[in-house]
């Protein structure tokens, strides 16, 4: 994320950097999926991403000069929905289907970063198998988001790769680990005014 983010803000023209990055927002979905799974407080987490998501606002409309909502707000939808779609599965009813609908319609009115794109990544996640289905979905995936929006995606098609690596116990707390999103934003946003590109 941090050098995809160097290269947007200080290295616009610099498209490896980029490459790499996108390989970030996966595994941001990755971690909030399994943070959701294992959480004392859902409530409490979503509170943390929403108040974290207010700070980053101006700093990341200003390091990027965009005008949507920032990746943390795109957590938080998914967030309330894998847990909503958990409680309505537990009753055995079709509230699950109507909770990802909904969260991809939302996320794209809202104009918040990644969309319905990244709401169909959580959902994905959240039923992550290593079976040829699963990788064809996933694949599947951008390939369509690459064929509707472009090609710039398409990297992260390879990011399940990573899921693999991962051992299925509970890491270490990091209540505060989305601190670090609008904290490196600040001194990137900071660098790229000293250096003149930002007004």
């Amino acid at each position: 994320m941090v050098i995809d983010h160097i290269g947007a803000i200080l290295y616009p023209d610099v498209e490896w950097m980029r490459i790499i990055g996108r390989f970030s927002f996966p595994l941001f979905i990755w971690l909030l999926v399994q943070g959701e799974a294992h959480t004392r407080n859902v409530w409490r987490y979503g509170l943390r991403l929403a108040v974290l998501g207010v700070i980053s606002q101006p700093i990341y409309q200003l390091a990027f000069g965009v005008t949507d909502f920032n990746i943390l707000f795109e957590l938080l939808a998914g967030l309330v929905c894998l847990r909503l779609s958990r409680m309505g599965s537990q009753q055995g009813t079709t509230l699950p289907l109507v909770v990802w609908l909904v969260g991809a319609l939302v996320t794209d009115l809202l104009n918040i970063n990644y969309g319905s794109y990244g709401i169909a990544l959580v959902l994905l996640t959240r039923y992550f198998r290593p079976t040829p289905v699963w990788f064809l979905s996933w694949v599947g995936l951008h390939v369509a988001y690459a064929w509707l929006i472009g090609p710039f995606q398409l990297p992260a098609a390879a990011a399940p790769l990573f899921f693999l690596l991962a051992n299925g116990q509970r890491g270490a707390g990091a209540r505060w680990f989305y601190l670090f999103y609008p904290g490196h934003l600040a001194v990137l946003a900071l660098i790229a005014w000293r250096l003149g590109l930002l007004v």
